[in-house]
């Protein structure tokens, strides 16, 4: 059987609000939130897929997995595809891409059956 890999893409380069992703929410970056939330879900393998050294620092220093990625990607799930290509093992058999810039949903919740 194979395994679920959850990758949260994220970028500096928002045109919105750049540096998003390091934004304090009650004195933690706003990747770090929606990186621990995504370990607490304890659904698979969780792994942060960046085009910053150093949003990848803050969930290293963590003790999460981040994955460099191009700059220059069009879309979130091109960056997804980058990283899942770089960890892969051929084990993957799932691959959720978790938004960046939602950090506050619960681990907890599951949707109806």
């Amino acid at each position: 059987m194979g395994h679920t890999l959850v990758v949260i893409p994220a970028r500096m380069q928002s045109t919105r609000l750049p540096g998003k992703p390091l934004a304090d929410i009650n004195g933690e970056p706003m990747i770090a939130h929606v990186w621990r939330r995504a370990i607490e879900a304890d659904v698979g393998r969780v792994i942060v897929a960046s085009d910053s050294e150093e949003i990848n620092a803050v969930i290293q220093a963590r003790g999460g997995e981040a994955v460099l990625t191009r700059l220059d990607h069009p879309s979130g799930s091109d960056r997804v595809f980058e990283a899942m290509s770089k960890v892969d093992r051929g084990d993957v058999e799932v691959i959720l891409n978790l938004q960046g810039d939602l950090p506050s949903p619960s681990p907890a919740r599951r949707a109806p059956a």
